[in-house]
């Protein structure tokens, strides 16, 4: 009998961010800020100890900027990254490693690269019966297919497939590139169009798909949306932004992930790692739980 499992790709730049924001702060013996780091073992160890989960991958923003920063001056950036956070980025994928995780730090690329192109490769195989992207970053939703690349807010436990995409952004995954570069997204430096917004955009690329089938003339849309006429002008001025805005909200699917299905099985920490690392920041308490 074949058995088909489930194949987990985790944010590893989400979950550090989370835990910055919600575990307590911790000094490690050195005197460093290490809460994130602790509460990211944490995070993992309980995810791990889930029978269901067997295979994993976690992507990292090495760093912060990437071919994207090449492309638009505003885009994202570490400025105004606290020191003590931006220094637990090294530790953090220190700490996927010793867990035992495949570990994707992106430079050139993102994480969210990363976990697209895993998801592309690793969907097709036929033992896998879902890739779960567990992320809530909107533009993951792209990634999604049917019921077989599903993405995963961890913290809240919500799964959207295809349909709950469509539910939840009134588009397909197709083109939720299209949809964030109308409405931007502050999250990545990416300002929208002027005046559309969520509803505006929704209607009309549930009709359209993409930006360049939207017409220059509004009379052509047969669409109910508020201010039509400005909609498009604004558009039509800014249509050559727009399709860089969507250039930057695109995922790429060429990252360098190399794994196979079989290299993301979990097996088990890698015990000298962990051990020496748990040491070095002063977590007591994780070793015995993995």
């Amino acid at each position: 009998m074949n058995v088909r499992m489930d194949v987990h790709l985790i944010d590893g730049t989400y979950e550090l961010f989370r835990s910055w924001f919600g575990a307590p702060e911790a000094t490690s013996p050195s005197g460093q800020e290490v809460g994130a780091t602790r509460g990211f073992l944490r995070s993992m160890a309980a995810m791990l100890r889930d029978e269901s989960v067997t295979h994993v991958g976690c992507a990292f923003d090495h760093t912060v900027e990437s071919f994207r920063n090449d492309l638009f001056d505003d885009y994202k950036t570490g400025e105004g990254l606290e020191p003590e956070l931006f220094d637990q980025f090294p530790l953090v994928e220190r700490a996927s490693h010793a867990l035992g995780m495949v570990t994707w730090p992106m430079v050139e690329f993102e994480a969210d690269d990363a976990l697209a192109t895993a998801a592309e490769k690793l969907r097709t195989d036929p033992r896998v019966d879902r890739v779960v992207i567990a992320s809530p970053d909107k533009d993951l939703c792209q990634c999604v297919v049917g019921d077989v690349v599903v993405t995963l807010d961890r913290r809240r436990q919500i799964v959207l497939n295809e349909e709950g995409v469509r539910d939840k952004f009134g588009v397909s995954p197709e083109s939720i590139p299209d949809y964030l570069a109308l409405v931007g997204d502050m999250a990545d430096g990416i300002p929208g169009i002027p005046r559309w917004g969520a509803k505006s955009a929704s209607a009309v690329l549930a009709k359209f798909l993409h930006l360049e089938a939207i017409p220059d003339d509004p009379e052509q849309w047969n669409v109910k949306v508020r201010g039509a006429a400005t909609l498009a002008n604004n558009l039509r001025e800014h249509r050559e932004d727009a399709m860089l805005y969507r250039t930057l909200a695109t995922l790429r699917t060429d990252a360098p992930i190399h794994e196979s299905l079989d290299d993301l099985r979990w097996s088990g920490p890698n015990r000298e790692e962990l051990v020496a690392l748990c040491e070095e920041i002063g977590e007591r308490n994780l070793l015995g739980r993995i």
